[in-house]
């Protein structure tokens, strides 16, 4: 059987064709081809989705040209992608104006003008944020939700609200180009915070979108994701290189397919995800949520399950801008000049594996030093807009290689703070599966392992593994599984690391000492950086834990 995906991220789309045969997703090829992402002064954050579309097409060109015989015999496309964006599409499914981001916080004033006034509770109006709860069970809090993105155009735009026939995210506007069809799947449609609770996922609140202003008849028909949107139609099967005819699939957000891409997709696995940002996922059967350590449970790609789920704003964007800042500038870790000057591309990937190289010659806790890898703000287990990275106990003997090797301990000690608080709740599984870019790095693996005291295991294609999960869903809607999570289990570890037992008593002692950094310094963070927010409030997964602060309190 052969799959296509697209993974749509926040930067680039990797376009990715797989074979499964007995049991296996076997990758066979995939190109990656970046887009334009437009930060305008005034909190936007847009991309062009006709952008999205021709990139699409250009990894398609090369592809098609590497594996000409395969494209013949394609069953199925299906999507992995970011999330929460705001595409606004007419009825022949063209985009009305570019897409606002999942980071784009311009509707900050028309969540202001709901929320922040009157009796509150967490901050927000209680009677507005009362009746959420009793509609969704959810609350859109943050300026940066998808709703007050919506309401922002609504406002400002009114020419262009005016045609509006669907709204939809990022993987929806393919689907649609593709199709001519316009849906939702349930993990998207849930991102708007506007699902109906009493309708087990499968239908919007008419009686949230009164109340917000939302206009029901621009919300598209739920599915689920191993649902078949529509068949590839003929323009696009040629702008593409394919067949027409093609079933294509409703796909899965990466929060929902990272997770059973990598294996840990049946009730109880837990996997931690390294890539941009990081987190620490658990997949159960129930809306769990944690208000304390701002962890709740968002819908999964499978009707019927969550992911219980903490994040990290950056855990790869930390050993990015160690890798910038500390290794590419002067420190005695180049690699070849003329491949740097041929190829920056490729010196980069090189640079991270003799970054690990190095890394791996400097004794675990880093000499003394802790790294807060906090480098764009924090959610999870406290929201804090205003706190920043630090290097903590830099001494006259500390070495950019002991510097170093602290950011990737101070990420690995993150996610375990965000394990441990996970476990307050969600009994995380003995053994984690450690997927996305970090996963790559041997080093790294070991040091989470040793860091969180448990065995970690890696798999095949650790950072293709949202585009793993897409493969699924297909596999499950042509009837190959019963189920996703009968899908995941077939993903193999390649190997697993048992932590170092040698190495627990200092990181244990370095965990403490790390938990502490953020109470100890959290006033002087504020100082520093209030006047940076901007007013955006929290992340699309605090909601939850809003809801349950409205629940205690009332």
């Amino acid at each position: 059987m052969l799959i296509l995906t697209y993974d749509l991220g926040t930067t680039a789309v990797k376009t990715s064709l797989y074979d499964h045969q007995n049991g296996i997703f076997h990758l066979i090829d995939a190109e990656v081809e970046e887009y334009g992402l437009t930060v305008l002064p005034d909190g936007g954050v847009e991309q062009d989705p006709d952008e999205w579309w021709e990139k699409i097409c250009i990894s398609m060109a090369t592809l098609s040209r590497n594996n000409p015989e395969q494209m013949a015999h394609i069953e199925g496309i299906s999507f992995c992608a970011q999330m929460q964006a705001l595409v606004l599409v007419d009825e022949n499914t063209n985009a009305l104006r570019p897409s606002m981001s999942y980071m784009d916080q311009r509707g900050a004033v028309q969540q202001r003008a709901v929320f922040d006034r009157g009796i509150k509770i967490s901050g927000m109006n209680a009677s507005t944020l009362l009746r959420s709860l009793s509609h969704t069970g959810v609350a859109s809090a943050s300026a940066k939700d998808p709703v007050w993105k919506y309401l922002w155009v609504k406002a400002n735009e009114p020419e262009v609200f005016a045609k509006i026939y669907k709204w939809l995210d990022v993987k929806e506007y393919i689907a649609a180009r593709m199709t001519g069809i316009c849906v939702r799947s349930e993990d998207s449609a849930f991102s708007t915070l506007l699902v109906d609770k009493k309708s087990d996922g499968r239908a919007w609140s008419k009686a949230e979108c009164e109340m917000l202003g939302v206009d029901i008849t621009h919300l598209p028909k739920i599915v689920e994701s191993t649902a078949i949107v529509g068949k590839l139609r003929e323009q696009q099967a040629r702008e593409l290189g394919l067949q027409p005819g093609i079933p294509v699939f409703a796909g899965g957000g990466d929060a929902s397919l990272i997770g059973v891409g990598a294996g840990a997709g049946t009730l109880g696995a837990t996997h931690v995800y390294w890539g941009t940002s990081g987190w620490v996922g658990t997949t159960i059967n129930k809306p769990t949520v944690d208000l304390q350590a701002m962890i709740a449970a968002v819908t999964g790609a499978e009707h019927g399950l969550f992911n219980y789920f903490a994040e990290l704003e950056t855990a790869g964007k930390c050993f990015q801008w160690v890798r910038d800042h500390l290794a590419a500038d002067e420190i005695n870790m180049y690699v070849d000049q003329a491949t740097v000057a041929d190829d920056p591309e490729t010196a980069y990937e090189s640079m991270y594996d003799y970054m690990s190289a190095v890394v791996d010659q400097v004794p675990a806790g880093s000499g003394g030093v802790i790294f807060a890898p906090w480098l764009h703000g924090n959610r999870s287990p406290f929201e804090d807009p205003f706190v920043r990275g630090m290097f903590f106990n830099l001494g006259i003997e500390t070495g950019k290689s002991e510097m170093i090797r602290a950011v990737l301990e101070g990420v690995c000690m993150h996610l375990r703070w965000l394990l441990e608080a996970s476990e307050r709740k969600v009994p995380a599984s003995e053994v984690i599966r450690f997927a996305g870019g970090g996963a790559l790095s041997p080093v790294t693996a070991q040091i989470l392992a040793d860091v969180l005291g448990r065995p970690v295991e890696t798999m095949d294609y650790p950072q293709n593994v949202g585009g793993v999960g897409a493969a699924m869903l297909v596999a499950v809607g042509l009837g190959v599984y019963a189920t996703i999570a009968q899908a995941s289990t077939q993903i193999k570890a390649n190997h697993r690391y048992q932590p170092n037992p040698a190495n627990r008593e200092i990181y244990d002692r370095n965990f403490k000492i790390f938990t502490m950094l953020y109470q100890a310094n959290r006033k002087i963070y504020k100082i520093m950086n209030e006047s940076d927010d901007g007013g955006a409030g929290g992340s699309s997964l605090d909601m939850q834990a809003a809801a349950s602060t409205a629940i205690d309190g009332a």
